[in-house]
């Protein structure tokens, strides 16, 4: 009885994964264009995230930092998306012209802040079923932060502007547009 369970469990896993595949999409080669929303978590400082695709295109993974080569670069101002599906890059220059020049709102009582930035980002450059990708999608960046204390001398209990923050969260969120060629 239990090897027939286990036997209806895996049948029933099978089936609902094909199920999945036909409700959610699968990786064809023909896809249609329209809207997508973006939803991305930095980890810490770098530019790295994992990222959720809904929409025209259903897919996650990550993201890494690169050059306009397409050379890994933790200063770069273009992301490689790396879903499960397939890949293609973005051009974040804008974005990351804004957010450097962003006035974060600073609470030098608790060694506290926050900033949001928001501006357009190109896609392009798409493998696998993302072949022939290109949109522009609205990407608003969120983040907040928590800087250490001087632990002595003349600054002694200052916030130390100077170092890496001991807290961070950065939140990746946007939609627009997207076709397939």
């Amino acid at each position: 009885m239990k090897t027939f369970k286990a036997t209806l469990g895996v049948a029933m896993l099978g089936c609902l994964l094909l199920g999945a595949t036909t409700a959610f999409g699968s990786s064809s080669t023909t896809r249609a264009g329209g809207t997508i929303n973006v939803f991305a978590v930095q980890q810490g400082l770098s530019r790295n995230s994992a990222i959720v695709v809904t929409g025209a295109v259903g897919d996650y993974g990550k993201t890494f930092s690169i050059d306009k080569n397409g050379k890994a670069d933790p200063n770069g101002n273009y992301l490689k998306i790396m879903l499960h599906q397939g890949t293609f890059e973005a051009n974040t220059t804008a974005l990351s012209h804004k957010l450097a020049h962003a006035r974060p709102t600073v609470y030098n009582s608790t060694c506290s802040g926050q900033f949001v930035g928001s501006s357009p980002v190109t896609l392009f450059d798409g493998t696998g079923p993302y072949t022939g990708i290109t949109g522009t999608v609205t990407m608003t960046v969120t983040g907040a932060y928590i800087l250490p204390r001087y632990k002595s001398g003349k600054k002694m209990g200052q916030c130390n502007e100077n170092t890496e923050p001991i807290g961070v969260y950065n939140s990746d969120t946007g939609s627009g547009k997207v076709r397939f060629s």
